[in-house]
Parts: structure tokens; sequence; C-alpha cells
């Protein structure tokens, strides 16, 4: 029986470490021009580029070929997904119909590292004819592309990752990163948050992690809750009953003012312990999460305390809810 490669992988070889690293480094320097450039003329060109678009009144057209092409479909995605509608026309399909995609309030952001692709010929004229904002992102200023639009991001003329300088690698990087500096720079102006976020992902993990505490805590009704002068005799009652592992403890007002856990049990496991009040066994001032947090913000706590379950209280500290990792676990964050 031969063995099979795929079930046996060579272990990877010291040339190929040599060649990613070569890989990894000649884009890390194309990277650092493309910082140290925002710090003259580029960087004005990208302030113009954030104006036109935040003050534009229809979206953000995203266009280019080949790779480049799949570097605006993907910009388009993260623009659209942070705040900035965004959509990608294909230059292919624009010249049969496409073109009708694209408004006189939209804004056009065309990618090409030649900035002569003759594919982009039909929206570069559609743009100019009907004055519709065109910023190039190229590493030719003085091409056709550069020469018509209105900003010019240009991209450093830095090399590419391939050895033979040909396949795109740095400067569709160098693209992505300029389409993503963009979409940050846009969020942060619009006060883009956390919460706004989850309109556009309710799904997956995202979703998900972008939900809020009160969105998936079990309520009042169901907690365990008890004085402090409950007999632990009955207070394991209710934590067998309820199946936390914990039981809070509410002061004559109703605030939590403790916890019971198993901890909390086994560290006070003596002949009298059935008797003993909750108060007398229960931790202080235990961690608590208010219900407008987000249940990644409880996963945290949880993970970081390592701990299985968190009170949510409300302002004036009484227990409103209870989350548990089992929940986060069934919304399918953990």
């Amino acid at each position: 029986m031969q063995n099979n490669p795929l079930l046996n992988p060579v272990p990877l070889g010291a040339q190929w470490r040599a060649s990613a690293r070569r890989a990894l480094v000649t884009e890390t320097e194309g990277m650092q021009q493309r910082i140290e450039a925002l710090d003259g003329p580029v960087g004005d060109a990208f302030a113009k580029s954030v104006q036109v678009i935040r003050s534009a009144k229809g979206r953000v057209v995203m266009t280019g070929m080949g790779k480049s092409g799949h570097i605006a479909r993907k910009i388009a995605a993260t623009l659209a997904s942070t705040g900035t509608p965004a959509s990608f026309v294909h230059p292919a399909e624009a010249s049969h119909g496409d073109l009708g995609m694209i408004t006189s309030d939209d804004v056009v952001v065309m990618i090409s590292n030649s900035g002569e692709s003759p594919e982009l010929r039909d929206i570069l004229i559609y743009s100019r004819r009907f004055a519709v904002p065109l910023i190039a992102i190229t590493a030719a200023p003085a091409s056709t592309l550069g020469k018509e639009a209105d900003i010019v991001l240009p991209l450093p003329r830095a090399r590419e990752a391939c050895p033979n300088g040909l396949a795109p690698t740095t400067s569709t990087l160098l693209q992505l990163a300029l389409g993503d500096a963009l979409a940050m720079a846009l969020l942060e102006d619009k006060g883009f948050s956390a919460h706004d976020f989850r309109k556009f992902h309710p799904g997956g993990k995202l979703g998900a992690q972008l939900k809020h505490v009160r969105d998936i805590m079990h309520p009042r009704e169901e907690l365990p809750l008890g004085p402090e002068t409950m007999p632990m005799s009955d207070v394991l009652i209710v934590m067998t009953r309820r199946s936390y592992g914990c039981f809070g403890v509410v002061d004559a007002e109703g605030r939590l003012a403790g916890i019971v856990t198993d901890g909390d049990l086994r560290r006070n496991m003596t002949p009298d312990l059935l008797n003993r009040p909750a108060g007398n066994v229960m931790t202080r001032a235990p961690k608590t999460i208010d219900p407008s947090a987000l249940a990644s913000e409880a996963l945290a706590q949880l993970n970081d305390m390592k701990i299985t379950s968190l009170f949510v209280i409300d302002g004036e500290q009484r227990p409103v809810g209870l989350v548990h990792i089992h929940d986060l676990l069934r919304i399918g964050l953990v």
C-alpha cells in the first residue's frame, strides 16, 4: 500500500520558509511605503476622497478588472458592512447594461494598477459624461485613468512579492489596505458603533457576538434567588432545581448582596453547613454584567474569571437576569 502524501505531508523545507519570509518582507516594505506616503500629498488626496464619499447622496461603486476586480469587490463588501452603501460593478457587465447601476449621485472608485485596463473604458467614459465623481486607485498617476480621475490615490511603485515581478501580490495588498483605510475613516467619521454593526451582521458567530445580554439572559422569574437569612438546606434545593450552579443572595431592598457557587459549598463544607444562613457562606460583591452589554463581553468576563454564570443587574443593583456559558454555546458564540 502506497503512502498517501496528504496523510504524510513533507515537512516544510528551509527553502520554503525562506520564500515565505521574502514574500512577507517585500509586502511589508510596500505597506511601509504606503504608510509614509500619507504624510504628504497622498494624505491630502485620501482626505478629499473621504469628503467626496461622505457627501455623496448615492453609493460607492467599486470596479476593477482581474485581480484588482477581486479587491474592488471585497472593498465594496467592507464599505457596505460598515455603514457606507456600496456595490461592485463588473467592467465587462457594465458594457452590456450594468452602466445603468451607476447614477449621478454615486461615486465611482476604480482600481487599476496600470491605469490602462481596456475593460474599464466604458465606465470611465460614462463617469465623465454624466459627471459622476471618479476616484482612481492606481500605481500610474500619469495613465489614462490617472489623468481622467477627479482624485488619484497613487500606489507606491513597490516590488511585487513574486520573484518574477509579475503576479499581483504587493500591489493587490496595497489596494486592499487602502480600501480598508477608506472604510475605517468613514466608519469613524459616522460614529458607526458595534450596535450599528450588528444590524448588518445578524447571522453567524459575528452576529452572536453582537447580541446583547438582554437578548439571551434568563429572566428574573427563573433566577435562583433568596435572602441572606435563607438556610443553606433550602439554598441547595433552589440551586439544584435551577441548575445554574449558583444562587443569588439579595438584601432587604432586593439588591444583589452576594452569590453562592459550587466553589463556596466546597470551601464551607462543615457538619453545620446546611444549618448556616446563605449570608454566612456567600461571596460578597460578585461579578455582574449590564443587560445592554454585548454577548461577547459576557463571554470575555466568564473566560477571564473562569466562571460559568453572571448575574445581570439593573442600575439599582437588582438582579434582572442571568447569563450562563451554555447560553453562549446555544447562540454559537463559543
